[in-house]
């Protein structure tokens, strides 16, 4: 069994929604980006909090994680979100672009099932906004039948907290030793840079 993997969303969780007045909070700084696909006149803002990258960093100095974006800004979370925060590129997993008009269109987070044939029988820990009851069943289930999971979902519209990644770490920690015997196999997730769907936060 490979070490578990640390899957992280960004919108709602390293990007908060911004409030009524279209502001992020007072603990994140503003940026303006062009994701790949966007009109260059009309850049997004998006609120990052400096101090996520050294908490991530930290975490993953632990070697207990294999970290991977799992997020609708696919590649451009290696050129947009990580080096702004500090991170070093991250493994990606090429979420297909489909033609949903909600986050849930089966009662379940749509991200899941391709996670589910991502991470195969791996233990893995994911980190986003958007769960559902389903979802957690799900994790409870198959960490019952294949693999520890963990799932973790910070509030949007405030984001990741030192609270979930001590969450994080604890889980990891708490696996036994076999789980950790080999370190995670490249794998595959079809890395060719891609036009995002921008979804403007709600």
């Amino acid at each position: 069994m490979s070490i578990p993997h640390l899957l992280l969303d960004i919108d709602g969780v390293l990007i908060p929604f911004p409030d009524a007045d279209h502001q992020g909070p007072s603990t994140h700084v503003r940026h303006l980006v062009v994701p790949t696909g966007h009109n260059p006149a009309e850049p997004v803002p998006i609120w990052l909090n400096p101090h996520h990258g050294t908490l991530i960093n930290d975490l993953l100095d632990t070697h207990l994680l294999h970290p991977v974006w799992c997020t609708s800004w696919r590649h451009d979370a290696n050129t947009h979100i990580g080096p702004r925060i500090g991170l070093p590129n991250l493994d990606v997993i090429d979420l297909p672009r489909t033609a949903i008009t909600t986050s849930h269109p089966n009662g379940y987070l749509w991200k899941r099932d391709h996670v589910t044939r991502w991470a195969t029988d791996d233990p893995l820990a994911w980190i986003d906004d958007d769960f559902t009851p389903l979802d957690h069943e799900w994790a409870a289930h198959r960490t019952a039948t294949t693999a520890p999971t963990l799932l973790v979902q910070p509030d949007p519209h405030i984001g990741l907290t030192p609270e979930h990644l001590d969450q994080v770490l604890a889980w990891a920690a708490g696996i036994p030793a076999q789980s950790h015997a080999k370190q995670a196999a490249p794998r595959s997730t079809n890395a060719t840079p891609q036009q995002r769907e921008f979804k403007p936060a709600a």
